[in-house]
């Protein structure tokens, strides 16, 4: 069995080798939940009452910092007239109410029923405190009962990137560190598996620092591309033909050059930085309907910056139609990975991912979000296309 397909890179000639995985362990913020895009702007929002500025680049070196830890870097770094404890109680609060804002990020909701589906035991190890993870998963429907055992920073003498959270997970689980797979976001997180004796996926929150996850067994760009067979465990069983249903996905944006510009980057229902690859569903124009499309969705990185780029393509409306249109789009379905983020021409669609998604849109299940995904009922523009 290849451990290689289009959409997954991976540093081991084989997935789990000779050392069956028997359990599964699950970062939470950036791994499963999307609290970044929730809560983006607290920290931005707090320091400009101490007439500080955000500095991003020393936001994501504390991605994956456990919750004292960062809040004395923070206190540190901008110079704040506070104690770690008195910040901490001052932005905890806002941070709260933000949580029941967060959304499972693509592929998490299917990967827990997938598991617990199939018996296969799984924890949650965080580095937040206890209390803070349990509050946010109390927000998700089904979280709390089916985790194996949920664990934070503060149940174990040292938080990620030491190995003590996934060794206790396992211990707890009754699984030898060996036969345990980690799924994580963050650098400490991937170092701290890999410290535990584990294997290690990792689906980067940073798209600016990829290669900083060499180490990793295998690197995605989202869950949807998880394969469980490869690690020996039940593989999904949820694709309709060459289609795979998702959670609906919404966005906006300006038309320009082929492009979706535009497109609201904050808050929680901004798309996630986690959403790579060839998607589908339905797509209207203010003055033309609503038709068929399909997107490509990827990362495209210069020397100073990465930017999201998103390329929509819609079935049966010609290339006047979709110029400078502001276009309003549900995702429903999910088609493929990209071979490579960094290139836009990988963001093209192939007359097969324009085939598959016109016979899945066809499919009664998408053409209930259809009908339910747009205020106005406009008529359904049927493809033309020769596809």
């Amino acid at each position: 069995m290849s451990c290689s397909n289009n959409t997954i890179t991976t540093n081991n000639s084989s997935c789990n080798g000779d050392t069956k995985i028997l359990a599964v362990i699950l970062d939470l913020d950036g791994t499963l939940l999307n609290t970044e895009k929730a809560t983006k702007d607290i920290l931005k929002e707090f320091l400009e009452r101490y007439g500080k500025v955000v500095d991003r680049d020393k936001e994501d070196k504390r991605l994956g910092m456990m919750h004292m830890e960062s809040v004395t870097s923070i206190v540190r770094d901008y110079d704040l007239p506070l104690t770690p404890d008195q910040f901490s109680k001052e932005i905890m609060p806002l941070y709260h109410q933000k949580w029941p804002l967060a959304k499972p990020l693509p592929g998490a909701n299917r990967l827990l029923v997938h598991l617990h589906k199939h018996r296969v035991p799984f924890a949650l190890a965080s580095n937040s405190i206890t209390r803070n993870i349990e509050k946010k998963i109390s927000h998700q429907h089904g979280w709390k009962e089916s985790f194996s055992t949920v664990l934070g920073s503060d149940q174990v003498n040292f938080g990620k990137p030491s190995p003590d959270i996934f060794l206790e997970a396992a211990k707890r689980m009754g699984i030898d560190a060996a036969h345990c797979l980690v799924i994580e976001d963050s650098v400490i997180g991937v170092m701290a598996a890999k410290a535990a004796g584990m294997k290690v996926v990792a689906v980067p929150s940073l798209k600016a620092q990829t290669d900083r996850y060499s180490i990793a067994d295998y690197v995605l760009h989202s869950l949807l591309e998880f394969r469980p067979e490869l690690w020996g465990l039940p593989a999904f069983e949820d694709w309709v033909g060459n289609a795979l249903p998702i959670e609906p996905m919404y966005v906006t944006g300006q038309v320009r050059m082929g492009l979706l510009c535009e497109v609201a980057d904050d808050g929680p229902n901004a798309l996630p930085d986690q959403v790579s690859g060839i998607y589908f569903g339905w797509a209207k124009l203010s003055t033309h309907g609503i038709f068929k499309v399909v997107v490509g969705i990827g990362w495209q990185q210069d020397s100073c910056t990465v930017n999201r780029i998103i390329k929509p393509y819609l079935i049966g409306a010609f290339d006047k139609y979709i110029s400078g249109q502001q276009l309003e789009m549900v995702l429903v379905g999910y088609i493929r990975g990209l071979i490579h983020e960094a290139r836009e021409m990988d963001l093209n669609v192939l007359e097969e991912d324009k085939l598959f998604a016109s016979e899945a849109l066809d499919h009664p299940m998408f053409a209930h979000d259809m009908n339910n995904s747009f205020v106005d009922e406009a008529a359904l523009v049927k493809d033309k296309c020769n596809l």
